[in-house]
């Protein structure tokens, strides 16, 4: 009778481990389904990013190109060094500026992954609790 007992105690127990290893598989599963939806969503970000970026590059370029020949040829028989000078001083001031912004917004960038981290810090919150 004992026997039976003992046996049936490490069938529960066997049983226990094996749901609740069943539990640990399930939620990470869910959180790496998680993470693999968070990569693939900051990877589309940022090659939109990039292509607008380079889209807006080109443009910017082409526009600033003729507005220099513009200004260049309407003062070439008066003040094109002088002319010439203040666009370039221009150029690198815009330059430096932007240099900055960029800088700036590289080290204010979001955490990546913030929701998979967010889960993770809840499921192991659920784990320490006593069960009630």
């Amino acid at each position: 009778m004992a026997e039976r007992e003992g046996a049936a105690a490490r069938g529960g127990l066997l049983r226990s481990i094996k749901h609740l290893a069943g539990k640990l598989l399930g939620a990470a599963q869910t959180r790496l389904e998680i993470l693999a939806t968070e990569i693939e969503e900051e990877r589309m970000r940022l090659e939109q990013l990039l292509l607008i970026a380079l889209a807006a590059a080109f443009c910017l370029g082409m526009g600033i190109v003729l507005c220099v020949a513009l200004v260049v040829v309407y003062y070439w028989d008066t003040h094109r060094l002088a002319a010439i000078g203040i666009l370039a001083a221009g150029f690198i001031a815009a330059g430096a500026l932007l240099g900055w912004i960029l800088r700036d917004k590289a080290k204010t960038r979001p955490k990546p992954f913030a929701i998979t981290r967010g889960e993770l810090v809840k499921d192991r919150a659920m784990l320490r609790e006593p069960e009630t």
